[in-house]
């Protein structure tokens, strides 16, 4: 129960944060959205993360799942992360996962990402999302953000576009 008020607050927090007016979708001609780009899944991903909210608290990351083509939300997808800690190390605790809502939304927090060495500040996603191509991405960070939002947008598998 002494974690309750910590959950909480970053339930808060997150929901504060949604209609702040944040950066869209990846844009591409005329407006439309681009598939998100590929990225290294690194040697630390493991599979079956645990769903939550929450791991840790400092920065917000909140965003939607959308289909290419046509940019349509995808709910039900399952989205992944897994990033180091402020020592750089990968650790469990710092390993989430959900499922997108009606308008393929997620929201999470986070402790901000510490450095690997040799790399800049980045949280690893994977998505899966049924009728698409798994995505393997990475979110790359400034340094001090508090909030950032992230549209991944998937590629339909051929026979579903």
């Amino acid at each position: 129960m002494r974690g309750f008020p910590a959950i909480l607050a970053a339930v808060i927090c997150l929901f504060a944060l949604l209609p702040a007016g944040l950066p869209g979708p990846a844009g591409g001609e005329e407006g439309k959205c681009v598939p998100t780009a590929e990225d290294a899944e690194g040697p630390f991903y493991k599979p079956g993360a645990p769903e939550r909210l929450s791991t840790g608290s400092g920065l917000a990351i909140s965003g939607e799942v959308l289909s290419w083509p046509g940019c349509r939300p995808i709910p039900g997808a399952r989205v992944e992360w897994w990033h180091a800690d402020r020592s750089g190390e990968y650790v469990d605790s710092l390993r989430g996962a959900q499922k997108t809502g009606p308008k393929g939304g997620y929201a999470f927090t986070t402790l901000p990402p510490g450095i690997y060495p040799g790399r800049p500040p980045h949280i690893h996603f994977k998505v899966f999302a049924p009728g698409h191509k798994p995505l393997t991405t990475q979110l790359y960070l400034r340094g001090g953000e508090k909030a950032v939002r992230f549209v991944l947008v998937v590629e339909a598998e051929k026979r579903n576009r």
